[in-house]
């Protein structure tokens, strides 16, 4: 399992729109060898036929597609964006943190998100992802709360 590791961090990412954006975070899981390009397209796809069902919480969306579209590895990847952008959700609009996530399994996928809600249900790690300065400190946030 991936999870937020340096090679799957962008920070300050400049896009025009909540595709670029998925496209951007998804590439993250390519480059990582956790996923094929098919993938990516099969995100933004789910985001084209069913809106913005993943954008869960004010300004964080968490795009990702089935495991069969190429997954190869449970992993998360995250872009902070330069300027937020907007998805189309009513409440929680626009969105600065994209949470790629590839699972290759249901109990990935859910592992996968459980871990990322108890780092994100934390204000101050929120924050965090805002204000780091570099992958590394993404690193730090995840290590304290591991160590927690």
């Amino acid at each position: 399992m991936k999870f937020l590791e340096r090679e799957l961090i962008g920070l300050d990412v400049e896009v025009q729109s909540a595709e670029e954006a998925i496209r951007v975070a998804g590439s993250l899981l390519v480059s990582g060898g956790a996923a094929d390009a098919s993938y990516v397209e099969a995100m933004v796809q789910a985001y084209r036929d069913k809106g913005p069902y993943f954008v869960l919480a004010p300004h964080i969306a968490l795009p990702h597609a089935k495991a069969e579209d190429g997954v190869h590895e449970a992993s998360v990847a995250f872009v902070r964006l330069k300027q937020p952008v907007v998805f189309g959700h009513q409440t929680n609009d626009p969105v600065d943190l994209v949470f790629a996530l590839g699972s290759a399994s249901n109990a990935d996928h859910i592992a996968l998100l459980r871990r990322l809600t108890l780092l994100l249900n934390d204000p101050n790690h929120v924050q965090c992802f805002r204000e780091a300065g570099s992958p590394e400190d993404i690193e730090s946030i995840i290590l304290r709360r591991n160590e927690a």
